[in-house]
């Protein structure tokens, strides 16, 4: 009878520490806005400095984020949650997608989309916690709206 007790302990003790880390990945959540009224973690955006800038842009018939490497070097940033600016530089809407999903699939993976208008900008703040849980370094950032626009990648040097 003990060891079924000692057992059964054991396994709600492990439920309950999963939930918690489980809840503690979730904790920061990318924030979407504009800069004036857009904040992330509590911090509003226009307090933080844009980390990357991308743009949709036009080439003759290709459609593509530009540019198509950025490089953040988290040993040279303070730990202030990510800020990226995002322009629909082209003539037509185009979506943008940030994901680490091609490094992990748990339910918790970054995972955020933004739909621009032409002209459009918009202010994506990202905690640096939900940067560090993503699986690897790099990220891939793409148009979710248009499969075959050109994307690129963000990599993160931790």
């Amino acid at each position: 009878m003990g060891k079924i007790m000692s057992a059964v302990l054991v396994g709600l003790g492990m439920v309950v520490a999963g939930v918690s880390v489980a809840h503690a990945l979730q904790a920061g959540g990318v924030e979407v806005g504009d800069l004036e009224t857009g904040s992330v973690v509590g911090q509003p955006f226009k307090e933080l400095d844009v980390d990357a800038s991308f743009y949709a842009i036009e080439i003759g018939t290709m459609k593509t984020w530009y540019p198509p490497t950025t490089v953040i070097d988290f040993k040279a940033r303070p730990g202030a949650p990510v800020l990226l600016k995002v322009t629909n530089n082209a003539t037509a809407e185009h979506g943008f997608q940030l994901t680490a999903a091609v490094n992990q699939s748990a339910p918790t993976v970054l995972d955020t989309k933004v739909v621009l208008k032409p002209g459009e900008t918009k202010y994506i703040g990202v905690p640096t916690s939900d940067l560090f849980y993503a699986a690897g370094n790099v990220l891939t950032y793409r148009c979710h709206l248009h499969p075959g626009h050109v994307g690129g990648k963000l990599l993160m040097l931790k």
